[in-house]
């Protein structure tokens, strides 16, 4: 596979990651370095009832309270806040936090999609959406679940609901507007001039989060693969540049789970590793990899079955040198660099189904974005890309914008259906499937569901696992065929 990594449109997530690939833009940098005095903390056994002046006696200040998992976020600018902290039995890990970028400022050929959208029939943009078609059987899967019905009123019931951890959504879009049920801010007051730490503000301001919701359950212009199921955002990344911190997301998780969600969408990853460097200063990321172990066994405890992304750097996972030298590169520039195992979190933590992506032209070969791996991926779903010509050449000419993902956009942005490509797209696509099999058999555990979505998978690539594809790509119709109860 090679290795190329497509600097924009593929709605890169890349942490344990202070950079997105392609570069930070200029305000990105300078909202990170103000996030750059916070940091998560992990403590034995449940939150001690004196957290608040154990932290202020540190010399920090608790800035998010996180009782499920035995976490918070603090903030400090005391150079001896880590040294004080450790001297404190109650507290098991402890580490400062890197934010998140979502990157969308380099040139390429994205902006090509819209004459494509101007070119179709405006009641609908099926034809265009050869993802959906394909995970749907041309939509014979909405013909058994569609993850809700219709009441006599013309209000939807939704039998079951998808939590999307992103940058917010639309909530007006015509498309979307039916099944979103409302949502929580998880972003704090005063990251920029827009953020007021209204917790029910889920205003989209990057578009990310209504691409993904658009994918999972749409209906109208375009279709997501559950059109009747319940949509709720946790906005958890902010601005334009979409950033955030892994506690946000952390906090997202347990939102979503209180609020009883069916599944969690997470078209976002970061990595975690054993070992840090930052400007001379040496870090285990352990609190980190605590709170998101716990928060995921927190979501599965409770009945949620939870998706994420594999990554956009064609990484193999299995090869912790080749993640490694990858990240160093990246982070060189910075004063960063990193040693021991890499992980992708939270696609790699136990439990979480770890979704690469695929393509419209090939059964044998991924985007070639995508990350891989044999130990690491569980199914593959369309992901999208330019085409087979632009994958062998890179070169912009070449680029079929067809073979790209179809779906609503917030419509205050200049548009409201838009293209995109990554396994940011793929992850959707199965968190759909894992919502409509809910729908069907709300009795289903994660582990059943799970089990059933590799189970009834296309086996694309060497017969049964591999590396690329894991299972398969996953497919709605084979999932819901011959389990629905009549």
């Amino acid at each position: 596979m090679k290795k190329k990594i497509l600097h924009t449109v593929l709605s890169i997530a890349v942490g344990a990651g202070i950079l997105s690939v392609g570069g930070v833009p200029a305000q990105a940098k300078s909202q990170s370095q103000e996030m750059n005095d916070s940091y998560a903390i992990a403590f034995k056994g449940g939150l001690p009832e004196n957290y608040q002046e154990v932290i202020r006696k540190a010399g920090g200040e608790v800035t998010k309270v996180l009782p499920e998992v035995g976490g918070i976020e603090a903030q400090s600018d005391e150079p001896s806040f880590l040294k004080n902290l450790k001297a404190n039995s109650s507290i098991e890990a402890a580490n400062r936090e890197i934010p998140l970028t979502i990157d969308k400022t380099a040139v390429s050929p994205y902006h090509y999609g819209s004459s494509i959208i101007g070119q179709q029939n405006s009641e609908s943009y099926w034809d265009s959406q050869w993802d959906i078609q394909r995970v749907t059987n041309d939509g014979k899967s909405y013909d058994i679940e569609t993850g809700g019905y219709k009441n006599k009123d013309g209000s939807i019931t939704h039998k079951a609901v998808v939590g999307v951890i992103d940058t917010g959504i639309d909530e007006s879009h015509p498309d979307l507007k039916n099944n979103i049920i409302g949502g929580r801010n998880l972003v704090p007051a005063g990251m920029d001039e827009s953020e007021t730490g209204d917790p029910a503000d889920i205003k989209d301001r990057n578009g990310h989060g209504t691409h993904v919701a658009g994918i999972i359950g749409a209906n109208g212009k375009v279709k997501g693969v559950g059109p009747d199921l319940g949509i709720r955002s946790y906005r958890a990344l902010y601005s334009e540049q979409a950033l955030g911190l892994p506690t946000w997301i952390i906090d997202g998780i347990i939102a979503a789970t209180n609020d009883k969600v069916d599944v969690i969408n997470m078209s976002l990853r970061f990595y975690n590793n054993t070992k840090m460097t930052i400007e001379g200063e040496s870090y285990k990321s352990v609190a980190e990899t605590l709170l998101w172990k716990r928060a995921i066994q927190y979501a599965i405890k409770n009945g949620v079955t939870v998706v994420a992304g594999s990554g956009n750097e064609s990484l193999n996972l299995d090869d912790k040198k080749e993640v490694n030298k990858f990240l160093n590169e990246l982070y060189e520039p910075y004063g960063m660099s990193v040693k021991g195992p890499a992980t992708v979190v939270p696609a790699q933590m136990p439990g979480v189904i770890n979704v690469s992506a695929s393509t419209k032209w090939s059964t044998q070969q991924l985007a070639f974005y995508s990350n891989y791996g044999n130990s690491a991926i569980d199914v593959a779903a369309p992901g999208g890309d330019y085409g087979p010509e632009y994958a062998e050449t890179n070169d912009p000419a070449a680029a079929d914008p067809s073979n790209l993902i179809l779906s609503t956009w917030p419509t205050y942005l200049g548009t409201s259906y838009e293209f995109n490509a990554g396994t940011s797209m793929a992850t959707p696509q199965v968190a759909g499937i894992a919502g409509v099999i809910k729908a069907a058999h709300p009795e289903y555990k994660p582990a059943q569901v799970s089990a059933r979505i590799k189970q009834t998978t296309l086996d694309y690539g060497k017969n049964g696992q591999d590396a690329l594809f894991g299972s398969g790509e996953a497919n709605a119709y084979r999932a819901l065929e011959n389990i629905k109860k009549k």
